[in-house]
């Protein structure tokens, strides 16, 4: 009998380690995507505790070669990361569906070639993390350190795209995302790594980790200091409103066709209007109950502010006192070369008499949803980005608070402009509450809008500010500044929603240092691992 402690995990670790080709890359890739179940809406997140170790196993067989073995490395990380993406980002999918005559035929290629690059990043981190390896418990650091490097990475490069990013895995329960508050979401990556791939050590010579349940204990510790910091603090903020703001979130349900269908502006109209007026209970008087009404991102299929009859409606269905926050697509004041018409994404604030207060235009456009890199190279190839707008949209020169009567200000965020951490909130602004107008109706019943959903959730953890969330279909809600769920409509529902608006904190310790801190500890940490590397040489 083998007396040995952890003998079947040192025999698996052993079979990961030895494995090559075509076994290698099927281990990575499916290590990576069941990855996916420690995000939203699973949150199944201690399914890491088991991923995490075969990514280490991985590294520690990547053959000798080419700069230590960081070719092989990097083919690893690559798999690893494809099988993440594809899983965390197959709805994607569903957005060339909604005019499948046109763009159905890219879809296979959508659904592939953006898990594909983004994997590159991940490939990277594995590169850089064999480049540093050590043995023992400090390779574990080198990856940590690498893979939150290169996370950071994608969430810049090329306009960026965080979204699921690893250190989203400890933000499930709400107790865990309070850690967001001090290091943010790159800080929790970090984390998430040094946590969830100490199992690993487990498996190692004695000779090099002497002892290895120690280790396992240390990263429960972690997880277990964070749940009882978030516990504290969620229980010493209770949830506090701001007087005399009562809102009411529209959702209408809209499927995409109508959205960009000119020809169903007035069933468009109506629905909203309807929904907007619905009683809510039997002493209800419907909108004028609130004192904002919010409508979703592009609402209309039409440009608002030419179209005066719709705006009359408007009107004639705020009470006096009541104001109207929506999304719109706004046409540009001059046309392209052309003729035809430039526009921008917008978020207008309309008073009871219809008239227009404000105007937001939204600054960070999504990549071939909203315009097309090398624009008219790709349009004279008869590309279209999927809103179809010739030209595509034009952004927003800069994100800045907007204001609405009988309410503090607010910075308007649309879409997935609230996807990126540290960057929700203009410098040196102190907003009351962050307004996310978005249409997650392109991505149907899927693990899209729940992910979308998520990250804005943190978002008000780290800047201590709530988020209100209206959205066409997806989740619409209200978030308290420690993404508690004061309340909201499901996916799918047609409704409204009417909540108070919620008080910020003090703007935690992320909200005023950003991540200088977190550079620190990655710097420290790697200076950590290159003296034990350059030791041993």
């Amino acid at each position: 009998m083998n007396r040995r402690p952890f003998a079947a995990l040192t025999r698996l670790s052993h079979a990961i380690v030895l494995s090559d080709g075509w076994r290698r890359a099927a281990i990575a890739f499916l290590a990576g995507a069941v990855s996916v179940l420690g995000l939203a809406p699973f949150n199944a997140w201690p399914v890491l505790f088991l991923t995490f170790p075969v990514a280490v196993w991985l590294l520690d067989g990547a053959a000798v070669g080419v700069f230590g073995g960081m070719t092989s490395a990097a083919a690893i990380g690559w798999w690893f990361g494809f099988g993440y993406f594809l899983a965390g980002l197959y709805w994607i999918g569903f957005a060339f569906l909604v005019d499948a005559k046109t763009f159905g035929w890219l879809l296979p290629f959508a659904v592939v070639a953006l898990p594909a690059g983004l994997a590159i990043f991940t490939g990277l981190g594995f590169a850089l993390a064999r480049l540093l390896w050590v043995r023992g418990p400090l390779r574990i650091v080198a990856l940590a350190v690498a893979l939150t490097a290169t996370e950071w990475l994608r969430g810049h490069v090329l306009t960026g795209f965080p979204w699921n990013a690893f250190g989203y895995a400890l933000t499930g329960p709400a107790a865990l995302a309070q850690a967001s508050a001090l290091v943010g979401l790159w800080g929790l990556t970090f984390l998430a790594v040094l946590v969830f791939a100490s199992p690993a050590l487990l498996a190692d010579e004695r000779s090099d980790t002497p002892h290895p349940f120690r280790w396992l204990l240390a990263g429960l510790a972690v997880l277990a200091g964070l749940g009882l910091y978030g516990t504290l603090r969620l229980a010493r903020t209770p949830v506090a409103f701001v007087p005399e703001v009562r809102l009411r979130i529209m959702q209408p349900n809209l499927s995409q066709d109508a959205k960009f269908n000119y020809g169903a502006k007035q069933a468009v109209m109506q629905r909203y209007l309807t929904l907007s007026d619905r009683a809510t209970g039997p002493n209800a008087a419907g909108v004028r109950d609130v004192t904002h009404l919010i409508w979703p991102e592009s609402a209309f299929p039409f440009f608002l502010a030419r179209e005066p009859d719709a705006l009359a409606q408007i009107a004639a269905l705020l009470p006096p006192g009541t104001t109207l926050i929506t999304g719109g697509v706004r046409a540009a004041a001059a046309p392209r070369s052309d003729g035809g018409v430039r526009a921008y994404n917008s978020i207008y604030v309309i008073d009871h008499e219809g008239s227009v207060l404000s105007v937001y235009d939204k600054v960070h456009l999504v990549p071939f949803g909203e315009f097309l890199p090398f624009q008219d190279f790709l349009e004279r190839l008869g590309l279209r980005q999927l809103t179809k707008l010739q030209g595509g949209f034009i952004p927003g020169d800069r994100r800045r608070p907007m204001t609405a009567p009988r309410a503090p200000s607010f910075v308007p965020l649309i879409c997935y402009e609230i996807v990126f951490p540290g960057a929700a909130i203009p410098e040196g602004e102190q907003p009351a509450w962050m307004l996310n107008l978005t249409n997650d109706g392109w991505f149907g019943n899927s693990t899209g809008p729940y992910q979308h959903f998520q990250q804005a959730r943190l978002r008000a953890v780290e800047e201590g500010v709530p988020v209100v969330r209206a959205a066409n279909t997806g989740i619409s809600a209200v978030i308290d500044p420690l993404g508690r769920v004061v309340a909201a409509l499901p996916l799918g529902a047609e409704g409204v929603l009417d909540a108070r608006l919620p008080r910020r904190i003090e703007s935690p310790l992320y909200a005023r240092t950003g991540d200088t801190p977190v550079g620190v500890a990655l710097a420290a940490a790697l200076v950590l691992v290159l003296r034990r590397r350059l030791a041993r040489r």
